[in-house]
């Protein structure tokens, strides 16, 4: 199972990219512009909601049973003990193909076939933001003041206290939901901040 959590970060643009703009395509040509660009900030604020919370409720739940921890730690819990291992810092395949069905099928369930077409396109763009920026925060030295923000918040998470700092592409939804770290002690020790 080990195997299937190894995963090259361009995996999560090349499979979800090319549907997310298929799924744009459809919206627009089928719901027109305004429609399409109102459903995809939609289906993207859907994401910063969905990446917050399964950061913070399913990623750091700790399960009682001996199987369910391993589970957790295979999942997520490497990524905390190596969180310089490239190839553990986006979704495998497994993960994010069934997930971004289910998002896709959801989305139509809930809205007319043009607009869950543009919300789910929405979604998975944010999907693919998110682990692309995440990837980029654990091994690129970010030049822009908002990356340089970003990357010390994330640095934190890891580094300092796990328990806040949940939203790595959407930082905003910690100050709404009471997760942001504090200001004190707000820098990462040099020698075990990630290059």
């Amino acid at each position: 199972m080990d195997r299937l959590t190894r995963t090259h970060p361009a995996v999560p643009a090349l499979l979800h990219g090319p549907v997310a703009l298929i799924l744009a395509t459809a919206g627009v040509v089928t719901g027109g512009w305004l429609a399409g660009a109102v459903f995809m900030l939609s289906g993207y604020l859907v994401w910063t909601l969905t990446e917050y919370w399964l950061h913070r409720i399913v990623f750091h739940y700790v399960p009682p049973g001996r199987w369910e921890q391993r589970l957790h730690r295979t999942v997520h819990g490497v990524h905390h003990e190596h969180p310089n291992d490239a190839l553990r810092l986006v979704f495998p395949p497994v993960v994010s193909l069934p997930a971004a069905v289910a998002v896709v099928l959801g989305f139509q369930a809930l809205l007319v076939a043009h607009r869950g077409y543009a919300a789910a396109s929405g979604f998975l763009v944010g999907y693919v933001v998110y682990d692309t920026l995440h990837h980029h925060l654990h091994h690129r030295r970010p030049t822009t003041r908002l990356g340089r923000h970003l990357r010390r918040r994330h640095m934190q998470h890891h580094f300092r206290d796990d328990s806040v700092g949940f939203g790595v592409s959407c930082p905003y939804w910690d100050l709404v939901f009471g997760t942001a770290h504090s200001k004190r002690g707000n820098t990462v020790p040099a020698t075990r901040s990630a290059t």
